[in-house]
């Protein structure tokens, strides 16, 4: 299909161009009032790129929001290590217990 980010599947979609007139209430006139309604489409941003897949490169449609956000290996490049959770990060979180006899 084209169009589709194959990581997370975002595609076309559709939708109203609404065209109005008139002053908003809130900027002091009687309000809007609708005149049209048109279709239209919201296209994702898909880029093709080289990437390795299982150490194979191929070419994928990928959004621009997975390729900033997920971790995507380009040829030639090598992925940046994940931090590891610090002590003070990783402690189970110690919650006193409350003896109702003390009230």
């Amino acid at each position: 299909m084209a169009r589709v980010c194959e990581i997370c599947g975002k595609h076309t979609r559709t939708g109203m161009k609404i065209a109005r007139r008139g002053i908003p209430k809130a900027k002091g006139g009687v309000g809007l009032n609708t005149t049209g309604r048109n279709k239209r489409t919201f296209k994702p941003n898909i880029q093709k790129l080289r990437v390795v897949v299982n150490g194979h490169t191929r070419r994928m449609k990928i959004c621009t929001r997975c390729l900033s956000k997920g971790p995507i290996q380009r040829p030639g490049q090598t992925l940046k290590p994940q931090p590891e959770p610090t002590a003070v990060e990783a402690a189970p979180i110690e919650t006193e217990t409350v003896d109702s006899a003390a009230f």
